[in-house]
């Protein structure tokens, strides 16, 4: 009773004063476990990702991280929960880029990049693209060659009409004026399969579903989506070798939250998410899957989504695909 009593003291205070949200704290955060959304299947590169990370920080916030799967959309029904939550810092979001970066280009949703708190970046991957091993060239130059010198001949594979990969592909292609056939499926393993089953000439994806052909020499993957290159895979060039830095578009992983999460909670998650992405066993995981560490605060992942929507949304013009 004295607690309910509290809060709704401080809840008129910020209604007569315009307090900020966290003023009125009367607990410390986390008192209680936190629901973190992933807007994607179990068993995937982002679900699997939180969870590892969860471990390492749940000891450091004092809590249970619970995580739970909305997948649908895109990750659009993950997304718009968060936007609509409380902002206290109970529900939070983690999210690979594609649902904060791309699906908006061809689908009408209800969220924009101003409807909830961009709060830490961790790791950042690369889309690949990869061919066989009788395949006409042997490095990147070759490869965008041998597209461009057939328009139309070849197949890549990619994880839907308007997603990530298939607009990073097509912005490339743009670039060196190269005509190739995109074929969407259901996400990086349907492709994966595909392609070594000689349904499609080029996969386009994630790393994980090819390196171990990669490594067993049946694949050879020339190019990357990312500006540097990637010690996993020596052969592949990223962009920054073909002088095209500017076009890179890479598989990353972040957490949000509700518009308006008072300044403690802000800084609470900051600190624990940074340091649990530090920890080796959490490096390991990244590398694992072909990624890099990477920690980007508030103020640049709010850029770097800003930056990278507005270069996917050229690309989906580009080809036709902007929602009307």
């Amino acid at each position: 009773m004295v607690r309910k009593k509290l809060f709704a003291a401080c809840a008129t205070l910020m209604a007569t004063f315009g307090l900020a949200s966290g003023t009125c704290a009367l607990d410390k955060y986390p008192s209680r476990p936190i629901n973190i959304i992933v807007p994607g299947p179990p068993g995937g590169g982002t679900d699997t990702l939180i969870r590892h990370l969860a471990e390492v920080i749940e000891p450091v916030l004092g809590t249970k991280l619970v995580v739970e799967n909305k997948p649908g959309g895109g990750g659009a029904i993950g997304v718009t929960l968060v936007t609509q939550a409380r902002p206290d810092g109970y529900t939070l979001v983690f999210t690979h880029n594609g649902a904060l970066t791309t699906i908006q280009h061809s689908l009408q949703l209800p969220y924009t990049l101003d409807s909830y708190q961009p709060i830490i970046q961790i790791g950042y991957g690369s889309y690949i693209m990869c061919v066989a091993a009788d395949f006409p060239a042997n490095n990147a130059k070759e490869f965008l060659d041998e597209l461009r010198s057939k328009p139309g001949h070849y197949t890549y594979g990619n994880d839907g009409v308007g997603s990530t990969m298939h607009l990073a592909a097509e912005q490339i292609f743009r670039k060196f004026g190269i005509k190739a056939k995109p074929v969407p499926f259901g996400g990086a393993g349907e492709t994966a399969r595909n392609f070594l089953g000689g349904h499609i000439d080029i996969y386009g994806g994630s790393l994980p579903p090819v390196i171990a052909h990669v490594k067993a020499g049946k694949v050879k993957c020339p190019l990357l989506t990312q500006a540097a290159n990637n010690p996993v895979v020596p052969g592949a060039s990223g962009l920054k070798d073909l002088g095209i830095p500017e076009l890179e578009v890479g598989l990353w992983w972040g957490l949000i939250g509700p518009k308006g999460l008072p300044d403690n909670v802000m800084k609470t998650l900051v600190t624990a998410f940074t340091e649990g992405a530090a920890k080796p066993s959490v490096r390991e995981a990244l590398q694992r899957i072909g990624a890099s560490p990477a920690v980007h605060g508030p103020d640049e992942y709010k850029a770097m989504i800003a930056h990278e929507s507005a270069s996917l949304g050229e690309a989906a013009k580009a080809i036709g695909l902007l929602k009307k």
